[in-house]
């Protein structure tokens, strides 16, 4: 008869307590640009949606972080696995807290830029060190795929959080201080995402080291970790596959999800809205979408300790996604508000649940001085540098497709650009190795 499952220990509690912060304010930090982005570029640059100026600046505001933070989040998973896991979260909480405040601050368009930048890199560090953190933690498959899974859902919890951020600042940006003369609401937004250091400052003191990282670094038998083990023979198809499909699954996101709120003020029913009051259907349509992503990774965990292949797993949301999304982008998005909602809903479900799934199956794969560096590439050159690259292809493709304006023509682009990059990942989960010993010992 097996043992039956112990509780969480306080010890327990408080590690998943500070993960979950850390993933709920990294999708935060995220999902803040296509919120903002549009009224930051006006008001500090004067810049229009449709114009060649405009158009080239989005691009960057969404790529040259991805770049930077894919850079340093893969020097964040190598020292990782280097100096330890609480120490690197930690700090990676603080940067991308205190980056947001001085973004939000901004007196020019590359000021901008570069706090993006800063906070981008936070971002892109917490994640492997999160993940490897709690995969560690827990010695039981079932738990600690539960555990995993089910944090990783308070990343659309953060999701759900900005957006309402952004609609209390469109809602009360007059009561609050003014900010370089004026009140507005992007610049509030920006700052809310301070929040989750002040929780962290306070844990910090309680919190351990993985102990399984810690007794090989006290008994000597911790390997160096190194970026070119992760190529070796024995390695190489999980680090090359999962690279390719986790930048497949950002690439929908990004190249599709993420224009929304570009998208919705050109529907019919918004158009002749004023500016505050297209806002406020853009941070419901938002909210749709996050709790679509919401669902989608309490799905996830709910099957990751069910369905044993990996594949099939993932496949369960490829597979929908491959209609759904082109669907939605391509037919609703230009044409009816209440059905775009629902739809964003289902891509929103489809889409998230499979970054969960990253974080569910890539500690499996790699042992533990090489736990960080393996996840950080795949997350990280994957998923932040090539598949957030995907936004500014669907911006540059939406000033070449036809369409009646900016933003139909934006959403024409984005369905074809999701559509791509879900039949990409398809077909690549056909060589995605399936894990072994549901243990992650050596």
């Amino acid at each position: 008869m097996p043992e039956p499952r112990r509780p969480l220990t306080l010890t327990q509690w408080l590690i998943c307590v500070v993960a979950a912060i850390g993933f709920a304010f990294d999708i935060y930090e995220i999902l803040v640009l296509p919120l903002i982005a549009g009224p930051a570029l006006a008001d500090l640059g004067g810049l229009k949606p449709g114009t060649p100026e405009y158009a080239n600046w989005i691009s960057l505001l969404f790529y040259v972080p991805a770049i930077a933070g894919g850079v340093f989040g893969l020097v964040g998973g190598y020292l990782t696995d280097l100096l330890g896991r609480r120490r690197v979260l930690v700090f990676s909480i603080l940067l991308y807290a205190i980056s947001a405040v001085l973004a939000g601050y901004s007196t020019s368009l590359p000021m901008l830029l570069f706090f993006r930048v800063t906070t981008f890199i936070g971002v892109c560090v917490e994640f492997v060190a999160a993940v490897a953190w709690l995969a560690e933690l827990f010695p039981d498959p079932k738990q600690r795929e539960a555990v995993l899974g089910y944090t990783q859902a308070f990343s659309s919890i953060g999701g759900i959080m900005v957006t309402g951020a952004y609609y209390l600042s469109v809602h009360y940006a007059d009561a609050l201080p003014a900010l370089h003369g004026s009140h507005a609401a992007w610049r509030y937004t920006l700052i809310s995402g301070v929040i989750p250091a002040i929780p962290l400052m306070l844990i910090r003191p309680f919190l351990p080291e993985s102990a399984e990282w810690a007794r090989r670094k006290a008994e000597g038998t911790l390997q160096r970790p190194s970026i070119a083990a992760i190529f070796a023979p024995r390695f190489s198809r999980t680090t090359w596959v999962t690279m390719l499909m986790f930048a497949m699954s950002y690439g929908a996101a990004f190249g599709a999800i993420q224009h929304i709120p570009r998208i919705v003020p050109g529907l019919p029913e918004v158009s002749e809205l004023a500016r505050p009051l297209q806002q406020k259907v853009v941070s419901s349509v938002q909210a749709w979408q996050e709790m679509g992503g919401l669902a989608g990774r309490i799905v996830l965990a709910f099957l990751a300790v069910r369905i044993v292949s990996r594949r099939r797993l993932i496949r369960l949301f490829q597979a929908p996604g491959l209609i759904a999304l082109p669907v939605v982008f391509y037919f609703f998005a230009t044409s009816n508000l209440e059905m775009t909602k629902y739809g964003i809903f289902v891509c929103g479900f489809l889409t998230v649940a499979q970054f969960s799934f990253w974080g569910n199956y890539l500690p499996r794969m790699y042992p533990v001085h090489l736990r960080g560096t393996g996840e950080s590439f795949a997350a990280n050159v994957g998923g932040r540098m090539l598949g957030t690259s995907f936004a500014a292809v669907t911006a540059q493709l939406a000033t070449a497709v036809p369409g009646a304006s900016p933003p139909v023509k934006l959403a024409t682009a984005a369905a074809i650009v999701g559509f791509l990059v879900y039949l990409v990942g398809f077909i690549a989960s056909y060589w995605l190795p399936e894990p072994g010993a549901a243990d992650l010992s050596e």
